[in-house]
């Protein structure tokens, strides 16, 4: 442990995937920060990918990107969006890269000739990275959320890694535990034996919870508490009851409600001096809560059957419409479901099109056809990352007349490759972690809807992409009317393109949403739902 004796909780799961560790480990975080201390969150992911990067979002959602170019799993985006700080490669562990780095060890002989083994090369591995982040002395609460279920076989060594660092630790470490307590309508009576069972089992592998957090659709009685309580050796106090909420940003409310943070600080004897400063937080609840206006916004993408995979955007527009006292109604439209026939019908009475980001061939050119609608109709459009190229693509074709005209990506042997792929690249093999990613500088264009957004000319945005704009046709796009609003002053890759005679139309290679949290609403998503808003006023003003 550092020298400042960091605390470390560990937040485990129990009888059901997706009960809400991450919202439970951001909500106790959120809590901890508001009473004045310094925390931030990781997530032990147990899976054998290396990160997420590889992985399809119908498989894990969406892939969250940091400052530093980590793609991480999208619980991380809760947390940066709960505590309003960065995270970063520390943040987030798989299984995947702790057994590269122990394997890599091996075959350089660190471990002297010894059998390399779960117990102790694994785990003391997996305690390593734990630590990196306490170990940096720049907090004093590490808050660790272990991915997966109590009883699965995959996260058996971050289990046991949390079960030694506790006997190793016992005044710095608590674990909470988070079950469900189901409820029966036909006997009327919520249950609690899964949570016995879960408990019973997280003993089995050593560990006794200091906290268990019940996910319930019902208010728990006292009696049932004492008696969960009695079962699973713990202080019934520290039974919290976590009901369904709402919005998960209620989340921190009804834990501060229930005393989560203050039975957290007692069983870790810190002593409880300040009162939680959550005003910032009840104010945005509250503009959320009881909006002034809405605006319905249409979001084209390829993967909206699962919305966890544009997580970002869609929480992107939650933070912007509560700033503007406006709540943006998401329409969710399949890319492949577009044609020219339905486009009327899917798309005409909408006050903005988003675009969303992706890869691949598929719904691309229902993209396209959305793209077309929006510049012909004079609805505002923001294109992000693959929504940018698609909107260069769209105005190559239809405006410029080069038909054929593509991204490489997708046809190697188009005539007018508008989109090409990053000269560093083209002789890049291994597709993990070799993307650009991360925060990079942009220099926005005075007297453009971007600079108008940011009200400054240099900005960092982060990024995660292999192909850009391809720079040999910028000149015949903006002599028609495209124009470059937004550069990379290091390389000149172009990072924004706008149609200034367009009431709104304003595509970015980078991912605004990445960097959007309740406190700080993303500039650019409160410029383009002010540009939405006016469009529905001026339709009630005609109608």
């Amino acid at each position: 442990m550092s020298q400042k004796s960091t605390k470390y909780i560990f937040v485990t799961g129990g009888v059901a995937s997706s009960l809400g560790k991450g919202i439970i480990s951001a909500s106790l975080a959120k809590l901890l920060q508001a009473r004045g201390h310094s925390v931030t969150i990781q997530k032990l992911d147990p899976y054998l990918n290396v990160d997420p990067g590889t992985l399809n979002p119908y498989e894990h959602g969406e892939c969250y990107v940091t400052e530093d170019g980590a793609e991480t799993d999208l619980d991380l985006g809760h947390y940066e969006r709960f505590l309003n700080v960065a995270t970063s490669q520390a943040n987030n562990v798989t299984t995947g890269r702790i057994y590269q780095s122990v394997i890599s060890k091996e075959r350089k002989g660190a471990y002297l000739g010894k059998t390399v083994q779960v117990i102790p090369h694994i785990t003391n591995e997996i305690k390593e990275h734990v630590q990196i982040l306490g170990n940096t002395g720049m907090y004093e609460f590490i808050v660790t959320e272990i991915g997966g279920t109590v009883g699965d076989i995959e996260s058996l060594p971050f289990i046991e890694s949390a079960r030694q660092l506790k006997w190793e630790h016992p005044d710095d470490v608590l674990v909470i535990h988070l079950t469900l307590l189901p409820y029966l309508a036909t006997s009327g009576e919520i249950k609690t034996k899964p949570t016995q069972h879960s408990v019973q089992k997280l003993r089995e592998y050593g560990i006794q919870p200091d906290i268990l957090v019940c996910r319930t659709e019902r208010e728990i009685e006292q009696e049932i508490k004492e008696k969960i309580a009695r079962f699973c050796n713990v202080s019934v106090e520290a039974v919290i009851e976590s009901i369904d909420a709402e919005t998960i940003y209620e989340v921190p409310l009804l834990m501060e409600k229930e005393k989560l943070d203050q039975v957290v600080l007692k069983m870790l004897n810190i002593p409880i001096v300040n009162e939680p400063n959550l005003t910032a937080w009840k104010g945005f609840l509250s503009n959320l809560k009881s909006p002034k206006k809405t605006v319905e916004i249409g979001l084209v993408g390829k993967y909206v059957e699962l919305k966890d995979a544009y997580k970002s955007i869609a929480e992107a527009f939650v933070h912007a419409g509560a700033s503007l006292n406006c709540q943006v109604e998401l329409k969710w439209i399949h890319s492949e479901s577009l044609e020219e026939n339905n486009l009327e019908g899917h798309l005409s009475g909408l006050s903005g099109i988003l675009v969303a980001p992706g890869f691949g061939t598929r719904g691309i050119e229902g993209k396209i056809k959305a793209v077309k609608y929006a510049r012909e109709n004079n609805i505002p459009f923001l294109g992000i990352c693959l929504g940018m190229q698609v909107a260069v693509i769209e105005y190559a074709r239809n405006v410029l007349g080069w038909e054929g005209a593509h991204t490489v990506e997708i046809d190697p042997k188009t005539s007018y490759p508008v989109i090409d792929m990053m000269e560093e690249q083209k002789n890049i093999v291994k597709m993990g972690g070799t993307m650009r990613l991360g925060a990079f500088k942009c220099k926005l264009k005075e007297d453009s809807k971007i600079f108008d957004a940011y009200g400054q000319k240099d900005i960092t945005e982060r990024h995660r992409h292999r192909y850009e704009f391809n720079s040999k046709f910028r000149s015949q796009f903006e002599e028609s009317g495209m124009i470059a609003t937004g550069v990379n002053p290091d390389n000149g890759l172009v990072e924004v393109v706008e149609i200034p005679t367009h009431r709104y139309f304003v595509g970015v290679q980078f991912h605004p949403e990445y960097k959007s949290t309740v406190e700080n609403p993303h500039a650019l998503f409160k410029s383009f739902i002010t540009a939405a808003v006016t469009v529905k006023e001026e339709k009630l003003t005609m109608a």
